[in-house]
């Protein structure tokens, strides 16, 4: 595999949002949710864009020099955005993924377990 510096920021940001999705749902079910529904509508507001780049605002201060690069390419990628959310709270989410996918294959799941303890007061505002 190449290295993740090789690697264009939005399959950075799809490799991050598989692994936040996982952790949503293991997080979800450690939450002692067992009904799909009910799993489904709380998953949802973990990975909507507005709580992921809420998500990013919080951390900002707080990341190194490579992880606000990263961060930077994420947010800087020209894609597409659905129409229900505005083209900066998309961005800035695509930053966050790239942000966890970038942690993913640098193994920093330190980095990752601090990011995601801070998701739980974000979400749930």
């Amino acid at each position: 595999m190449r290295n993740w510096q090789e690697m264009n920021a939005l399959t950075l940001a799809y490799l991050g949002d598989a692994v936040y999705e996982l952790w949503v749902r293991t997080h979800l079910l450690e939450l002692g949710h067992e009904k799909v529904k009910e799993l489904h509508e709380q998953a949802i507001s973990y990975v909507r864009a507005g709580t992921q780049a809420q998500v990013l605002h919080v951390l900002l201060p707080d990341l190194n020099e490579v992880e606000q690069q990263v961060v930077m390419r994420g947010r800087n990628t020209k894609s597409g955005h659905p129409k229900n959310v505005d083209v900066v709270t998309y961005r800035h989410a695509t930053g966050f993924e790239s942000l966890v996918g970038y942690w993913q294959l640098s193994g920093q799941t330190d980095r990752m377990r601090w990011a995601f303890d801070k998701v739980d007061e974000i979400a749930s505002s």
